[in-house]
């Protein structure tokens, strides 16, 4: 029997099943994406998630860093600097491919298609997959599994066998909607678009740009490469809402990199992150909004204190775990997400940390 079944192969799933494969325990993947996942997605990892990274052995061998947070509006900014290290600005699919060369090299096995189904048995769980590569395709069968680097009964056929199964799919987590374990989400929608230019970055802070309406969040990735996400709960396209930041927008000079991609609605409550030999991880697990820019670096680390609890036998303890691990993230992030439903509120959040700076560098280095 397979011990860690992971559905799901993003950032958080293949995380998850890297700290599996490094702790002697086997891990397989089910994914139905061929190659690297891209997804709109800030792109920063704060430092905490950059030692996280290094602690896996990945090695990310594009990327940036930068030293801090620097909010703006208008006339307004103020930043602070990280403490211990620099977070790094890492493309999205630069990222889940590191994640999976490392995998691959611990021995964890990819299996393409989707769980779409899953079921208690004895001491673990049955998880039937259907599907193949990206879009479906027909529904698996023991030849389509049972390929050379394949082999032993539980790999060969529609069911797969396993001692936990870890929900990393998503938002919008299937399997975390047939356990029924999500809550009404309460409050405004707010949705993400990001797309890259190819231009030399002009800082190396993470700048967070704010304007009536949404924010822009904007990520050096490279050399000369430049992330820009736009986050609103106006449902508007990606140039409408660039426009409503003038000085942002002229400094995008270069040609767009990539398309534009949307994600959302980001708020995703969640009734707990344990439901017997299941666990969730990642956004699957719950997600406030990608304000504050925490989604990979909170993934990466709840993957690792997952992998620990099932490890000492208590996988119970996993929710206080991801609790701890994302409360303080969750508190600010719920708290600016509130201040921006009251315009009066939303004006004075930069002017208020430029006259606070301690305490805005307090709260940028205990997010850090």
């Amino acid at each position: 029997m397979i011990d860690v079944l992971v559905a799901g192969g993003g950032p958080a799933g293949l995380a998850t099943a890297i700290n599996a494969a490094l702790a002697g325990m086997e891990a397989v993947v089910v994914e139905p994406r061929p190659g690297p996942v891209d997804k709109a997605c800030g792109e920063g990892l704060m430092p905490t998630g950059a030692a996280a990274l290094a602690d896996l052995g990945v090695a990310v061998p594009d990327g940036r860093p930068f030293r801090g947070i620097r909010y703006v509006d208008g006339p307004h900014r103020v930043q602070a600097e990280f403490r211990d290290g620099p977070g790094l600005g890492v493309r999205r699919t630069a990222l889940h491919t590191a994640l999976a060369l490392r995998a691959r090299d611990l021995g964890v096995r990819v299996v393409p298609g989707r769980v779409d189904a899953v079921r208690a048995a004895g001491e673990g769980v049955r998880a039937h997959v259907a599907g193949g590569p990206e879009q479906g395709g027909s529904e698996l069968s023991g030849p389509d599994l049972c390929g050379p680097e394949l082999s032993g009964p539980e790999l060969c056929g529609r069911e797969f066998g396993a001692r936990w199964l870890v929900a990393a799919d998503g938002l919008h987590s299937p399997i975390r909607a047939r356990l029924g374990l999500d809550l009404p989400s309460g409050g405004p929608r707010r949705y993400g678009l990001r797309r890259h230019y190819r231009i030399a970055p002009w800082t190396d802070f993470v700048e967070v740009h704010w304007a009536p309406g949404g924010e822009a969040y904007v990520t050096p990735v490279g050399d000369d490469l430049v992330g820009v996400a736009v986050l609103s709960s106006e449902r508007r396209t990606y140039d409408e809402h660039l426009a409503r930041f003038p000085d942002l927008l002229a400094r995008l000079d270069g040609p767009p990199a990539t398309p534009v991609r949307g994600a959302g609605p980001l708020r995703q409550r969640v009734r707990r992150r344990v439901a017997g030999r299941i666990l969730l991880v990642g956004d699957a697990a719950g997600y406030v909004d990608a304000l504050t820019g925490e989604g990979i670096s909170l993934a990466l680390l709840s993957a690792r204190a997952l992998v620990g609890c099932l490890m000492v036998g208590r996988p119970e303890e996993y929710e206080n775990a991801w609790r701890r691990l994302s409360w303080r993230s969750r508190l600010l992030t719920a708290a600016l997400v509130r201040a921006r439903r009251h315009p009066p509120a939303a004006r004075m959040i930069v002017p208020a940390a430029r006259r606070l700076p301690s305490v805005f560098g307090a709260a940028v280095r205990s997010l850090a």
